[in-house]
């Protein structure tokens, strides 16, 4: 499996949390007051198996080599990727400091979470979409299979000694209890990925 296949498949599993998090915002506003317990932990897996660990693994492993294989760090796909990096821990921190209030029932708290809340999910919709389909096939198509090596190797210790592989785990499991919760499929195999995007 491609390091890129790796970073899909995880996609798959945000894409199930996002799917999550529409629902929770849905309630939010027909109820007038946020689940303050599925909010919560909705952030918490987006900064750290979304964040930390997923976008981690680009930050820090795929983006420096594709820019030893002649991608600008500063302009092109590589630099917006960063960017909306960026915005997504922005609209992350904006649910965060709204949960409180908004689950108090407070018209403003609930407000500024659905504000933030669906901000972030059609962003980081329309960023995997731009990732899975032109970002991911540029640099199957400029790393080398040594490269390839290297960044699979890389991203298991990402997994294995960065993150951890119980904090992993933990994620993907957390995924799972809040789409049962939330009343969303579950579009992954036993194993805890989804199948790559087709191309």
């Amino acid at each position: 499996m491609k390091p890129t296949q790796i970073l899909e498949n995880e996609h798959r599993v945000i894409e199930q949390v996002l799917d999550c998090l529409d629902k929770i915002a849905d309630r939010c506003e027909a109820d007038g007051r946020l689940d303050a317990e599925s909010a919560r932990e909705a952030v918490d897996f987006f900064r750290n198996f979304a964040d930390r660990c997923h976008h981690g693994k680009e930050e820090a492993r795929l983006f420096p080599l594709m820019h030893a294989r002649g991608f600008p760090q500063e302009s092109g796909p590589v630099a917006v990727m960063r960017i909306e990096h960026d915005h997504g821990r922005a609209f992350a921190r904006g649910m965060e400091a709204a949960i409180e209030k908004a689950a108090s029932g407070d018209a403003t708290g609930c407000r500024d979470y659905l504000e933030n809340a669906r901000g972030f999910a059609g962003m980081l919709r329309e960023h995997i979409r731009k990732e899975d389909h032109c970002l991911f096939p540029m640099a199957d198509n400029a790393l080398t299979e040594d490269d390839q090596v290297e960044l699979r190797e890389s991203f298991e210790r990402v997994d294995g000694e960065e993150i951890g592989p119980e904090a992993h785990a933990r994620y993907l499991s957390l995924a799972d209890t809040l789409a049962d919760r939330c009343g969303v499929p579950k579009g992954r195999t036993s194993e805890g990925y989804g199948s790559p995007v087709r191309r």
